[in-house]
């Protein structure tokens, strides 16, 4: 099944972030193909004229393969007005042309992501969670399919701490499964209201409720200032030589409105190039 994606769009690019840390067994490179594990099956992602080539299909999976190449954003906008408005903007949408973020289908394993990476290197977050879904999920071909909360609702901390998990990282994650939270319902509030409810449960602070909104909800004017990766990132594209501090990046979203949500990706992706 082809699914058009409007030009430039830049496949390999897109799906870099899949590969750039490690081995991700929820969404596996394999032979320039991304696959993915929906509803039990491995369904394949290739690039193709005009778009991508999916394999098998179905409604649900459509739904999966939009988020997974980012067909929430408004790219063509997003574009039009960087080149008016950012100089900075207008060149990393040039050097970066057809990229198109990523963005986690199911919500528990955008919070559980968000959990695993706090106070370590992607790398190592990146080691971590591909084990936790090897013991928690289940394997259809080369992929598995990323946990669900049933499954980490019925295991002890202490299983996650055997492969790799912190102590307290370990707590956070079965307590988040184990809440009494309508993960799917939090797309009907509003951003502050997501907030609210996500940095209510334990371990999940102001940074992984911004990269909820931004990585999972695809929220336009998610800008989360909080991320060590972003202040380098603007601090080295906006900061004349000086280290921004968090407050100063969080004082910087307005400039960016209302694509505070793709500056930060383009920002990050421009700047871990450069470095």
């Amino acid at each position: 099944m082809l699914v058009p994606i409007p030009e430039p769009y830049d496949f390999d690019r897109s799906t870099a972030r899949f590969r750039a840390f490690g081995p991700d067994l929820a969404n596996v490179w394999h032979d320039g193909a991304l696959l993915r594990v929906v509803d039990g099956q491995e369904v394949r992602i290739e690039p193709a004229d005009g778009g991508v080539d999916v394999e098998p299909w179905s409604p649900r999976i459509e739904g999966v393969v939009e988020k997974l190449l980012g067909l929430e954003f408004d790219l063509h906008a997003f574009s039009e007005w960087a080149c008016a408005a950012d100089p900075v903007l207008s060149g990393l949408v040039a050097r970066l042309a057809g990229l198109r973020p990523p963005v986690v289908p199911d919500p528990f394993e955008s919070l559980v992501t968000s959990i695993t990476a706090q106070q370590v290197s992607l790398r190592a977050a990146f080691a971590i969670r591909s084990r936790f879904v090897e013991r928690f999920g289940h394997r259809a071909g080369r992929a598995y399919s990323f946990p669900t909360a049933e499954r980490v609702a019925a295991t002890d901390p202490e299983e996650l701490t055997a492969i790799g998990f912190s102590r307290r990282k370990a707590e956070y994650v079965v307590g988040l499964a184990r809440a009494d939270l309508d993960l799917d319902g939090l797309r009907a509030l509003d951003d502050d209201a997501v907030r609210a409810r996500l940095t209510a449960l334990r371990g999940l602070g102001e940074w992984s409720a911004d990269w909820f909104l931004a990585r999972h909800l695809a929220r336009p004017r998610a800008w989360p200032a909080g991320d060590l990766g972003l202040r380098k990132a603007v601090s080295a594209f906006y900061g004349d030589g000086v280290q921004l501090t968090t407050e100063e990046v969080r004082a910087m979203s307005p400039r960016f409105d209302p694509f505070q949500n793709l500056t930060a990706h383009y920002l990050l992706v421009g700047w871990l190039q450069s470095d």
